[in-house]
């Protein structure tokens, strides 16, 4: 049998469900956890039996740890991330991989330069369902894409963008945003991923009902490199809220999936249609997830970090790796530049 990966966290608010997640991983083992906050890293250790460290610098010290999973504030990841690179450990960073195309480019280039991997979280590619929607688009089941639309209504209390852990959340700094950049990025980026790039984008966003520096309701026209055109949404202001909606549509089909319940699915032959309804119609846990933003399911952490795992023993290109998740924070970023312009973005404009 081979030997277990040996990982560490850095950042444990998020990053307590990737621990989670590392207990059930398949050829990974959660060796240390690393956190500023002295109370919550005694915790967390104490619970899983692994090493605690108060400082990042001693972690990347540690010669026994193999990849870094970063889950600290998203303005941090690439600079975190970079350090990680050159002290020679692989990385996994949670979403989004960070807030500027600038700043992911910085991490990047230290990819290419160490040759180590960077793996990226964003685990609604690797749902079932998803992946299944995914197939069947790119079979040409939808046949020419017309229509895509992703819409998040959730709602976040005034009280999570306070206190020691919450007041990063809703800033330019270190959230890059607000319900588009932290909670909306899963949903732009699974839009994105089962329809293809964005070649253009025309949006709005403001502050409704928060007392926050970055935004709390975004919405944007889309237009695809494939001719495709698109809204999108996101708030954290929805009372009461609801689950994330997609509903695409082609010249051959359709489907609409609501949190995790695929309400309609139009594509393919009346056996495949029987079929996914008859796996992915019932209701779900998606209400709860909304109304916390601790109730995360595990599932798709799991699956990544064993994707890890093996890329880092196969030597292989991670499951979703920079070059793929970069392309949803460059939307992000052109439809806050559009907002505050007044005028259409070309996403092209920015990876430059």
């Amino acid at each position: 049998m081979p030997k277990d990966i040996q990982f560490a966290v850095v950042g444990l608010g998020m990053g307590g469900h990737h621990c989670n997640a590392l207990e059930r991983a398949n050829g990974a083992r959660l060796a240390a956890v690393c956190d500023y906050d002295a109370e919550r890293l005694e915790c967390i250790s104490k619970q899983h039996g692994c090493k605690g460290y108060s400082r990042y610098s001693e972690l990347l010290k540690d010669t026994s740890i193999d990849v870094i999973s970063i889950a600290v504030e998203s303005g941090k990841h690439a600079a975190m991330g970079v350090e990680a690179l050159r002290a020679g450990k692989h990385i996994v960073v949670e979403k989004p991989v960070d807030i500027t195309p600038a700043r992911i480019k910085l991490l990047e280039d230290a990819v290419a330069e160490t040759g180590l991997k960077c793996g990226c979280i964003f685990q609604s590619r690797v749902d079932a369902c998803n992946v299944l929607l995914k197939k069947a688009i790119d079979k040409g089941q939808m046949g020419q894409l017309i229509g895509v639309h992703g819409h998040l209504p959730w709602f976040r209390a005034q009280a999570y963008y306070e206190g020691p852990h919450g007041a990063w959340h809703g800033t330019w700094k270190l959230d890059g945003g607000g319900s588009l950049m932290n909670q909306g990025i899963h949903t732009l980026d699974l839009v994105a991923w089962l329809a293809g790039p964005v070649r253009r984008v025309a949006a709005f966003f403001g502050i409704h009902n928060h007392h926050i520096e970055a935004e709390d309701q975004t919405a944007a026209a889309l237009e695809f490199e494939n001719g495709a055109l698109g809204t999108f949404a996101s708030t954290t202001c929805a009372v009461p809220e609801s689950e994330q909606r997609i509903y695409m549509y082609g010249t051959k089909g359709s489907f609409v999936r609501r949190g995790s319940v695929l309400e309609s699915y139009a594509m393919g032959v009346e056996k495949e249609r029987e079929r996914m309804l008859g796996l992915f119609s019932s209701a779900s846990h998606d209400a709860a997830v909304a109304k916390d933003p601790m109730a995360v399911s595990f599932a798709g952490h799991v699956v990544i970090f064993e994707d890890m795992v093996k890329a880092v023993r196969n030597d292989r290109e991670p499951l979703i790796p920079i070059s793929s998740a970069k392309h949803s924070v460059v939307v992000a970023n052109a439809i806050y530049k559009s907002a505050r312009t007044g005028k259409a973005v070309e996403i092209s404009s920015l990876y430059k």
